[in-house]
């Protein structure tokens, strides 16, 4: 007899890479018409609201490697959006701050941000849109104590 497994269409992760991948390609179209690309704006919108104020503060907030970080940052200050400065408490620490171009472009990348997460989750109201986050948010933890627990 042979084994039986489930088939591609029972896996949640199956579904789950789905969504993200057409999620986040249609972010990235739709932001491309601002010349921006997600990544940057990941910076742009934590550096606008002071979620992050350095190259460090995006790698952490991100979850990114700091070189990729400093790319990042070197791309939207060749765009004008974003600039180096030095921390007048520290010389060793470089802060990040929105050029005027930048804070002026940030309504607008929100606006298709919020257009983009309407599209895709705007059938379900706010305490739908708490619990599917706090789900993923759980999961997401978990799988990273998992995997510390595993020496991963």
């Amino acid at each position: 007899m042979e084994p039986s497994f489930r088939g591609l269409d029972d896996y949640l992760g199956f579904w789950l890479r789905r969504l993200s991948d057409t999620v986040a390609a249609r972010l990235e179209q739709d932001l491309a018409e601002y010349g921006v690309t997600v990544s940057q704006w990941d910076v742009l919108i934590s550096i606008y609201r002071q979620d992050a104020v350095t190259a460090q503060d995006v790698a952490a907030l991100m979850d990114i490697n700091p070189s990729a970080v400093s790319r990042l940052v070197d791309r939207l200050e060749a765009k004008k959006l974003l600039a180096r400065k030095a921390d007048p408490r520290s010389r060793r620490r470089l802060l990040l701050v929105l050029t005027d171009e930048g804070t002026a472009l940030i309504p607008r990348l929100s606006a298709a941000v919020d257009r983009h997460d309407k599209h895709f989750f705007g059938d379900l109201d706010d305490s739908q849109r708490a619990e599917l986050k706090e789900r993923l948010v759980g999961l997401l933890l978990r799988s990273r104590e998992q995997n510390a627990d595993d020496g991963r």
